[in-house]
């Protein structure tokens, strides 16, 4: 799915002046918050056109990975960063943390943490953060790879022992009659004090210190909006809200679209390099992060 947000233009449309940036991000309720107000004019930048690709984190995740990555700003899970930060930067804004929560391994019966770890479990995607830090909780635990929307339905019909639950399933599994057997968040928490940084957004390192500034100067503003103008976002947002009813949305979009959004802060930063050293000194990364996100002065500074 593709949605264009054209730079300010005549009646003619898009200036032939402006530069297109393609975005992309996922189909998800607090993602379509995040960008609502781009996406729909409601925040410009001159000069600049937007152009928004909407797809599943995996499949971002690979393309991220391709060649020189196909798309200009996109969101991304953390865990892929180190395979494609020599091209891409971190942008300061858009990030999807948990505080003391995220994903969850669930299953059809309650388990102990020590008995979920010899059954297979069903994961949405190699790549994905969740993936990471299950392997960091249970670095022997045997995985298969689910869509993230399947998982709950092949855990209910048996067809998995248990699975690795992401997005709006975080706030639907009970009541699809599962048992939560590990909160990630809350395990990752318990271990090093500090919140679980799941995503983020990234930006082409070859569009420029000027564009990229631009791009994230845009996002907070499109973020800062969305959170003053919670119910005209939340409605656009609803859309994209799979199986969810306007609280749940609501309630789904408040755990992932906050202050910390806007800014990750000194321990959501520490949060991003901790995961990635952790998972490169486990051998589940490959490559040591370098960890650099764009400044508002045209800079990069690390974290």
């Amino acid at each position: 799915m593709t949605i264009s947000s054209p730079a300010r233009a005549g009646a003619s449309g898009v200036s032939n002046q402006a530069r297109e940036i393609t975005i992309a991000h996922s189909p998800d309720s607090d993602d379509a918050f995040m960008f609502y107000a781009l996406a729909t004019n409601k925040v410009r930048s001159p000069g600049i056109h937007y152009t928004h690709t909407l797809c599943d984190i995996e499949t971002l995740n690979r393309k991220a990975m391709e060649g020189d990555g196909l798309y200009d700003v996109t969101a991304i899970s953390f865990h892929v960063y180190p395979y494609i930060q020599e091209k891409y930067a971190l942008l300061p804004s858009g990030g999807s943390v948990g505080e003391g929560y995220g994903p969850m391994i669930v299953a059809t019966r309650p388990c102990s943490e020590n008995e979920i770890k010899n059954k297979r479990i069903a994961v949405p995607g190699t790549l994905t953060t969740a993936y990471l830090v299950l392997k960091l909780f249970a670095p022997e635990i045997e995985t298969e790879v689910v869509a993230f929307d399947q998982i709950i339905p092949q855990v209910l019909a048996g067809k998995q022992e248990a699975g690795l639950i992401i997005h709006e399933g975080q706030l639907t599994f009970d009541k699809a009659g599962l048992y939560r057997v590990v909160d990630m968040g809350k395990w990752w928490h318990k271990h090093t004090g500090l919140p679980l940084p799941l995503g983020g957004n990234a930006i082409r390192r070859s569009l420029g210190a000027d564009v990229m500034a631009t791009v994230a100067t845009a996002l907070r503003h499109s973020i800062q909006y969305a959170l003053d103008h919670r119910d005209q976002a939340l409605a656009y947002a609803m859309q994209f809200a799979r199986d969810l009813d306007c609280d749940l949305a609501d309630q789904f979009v408040g755990m992932y679209v906050n202050e910390r959004t806007l800014d990750y802060g000194p321990d959501g930063r520490d949060a991003i390099r901790r995961l990635l050293e952790m998972g490169y000194a486990a051998g589940i990364i490959p490559h040591a992060a370098k960890v650099e996100f764009v400044g508002r002065d045209n800079s990069f500074w690390p974290r």
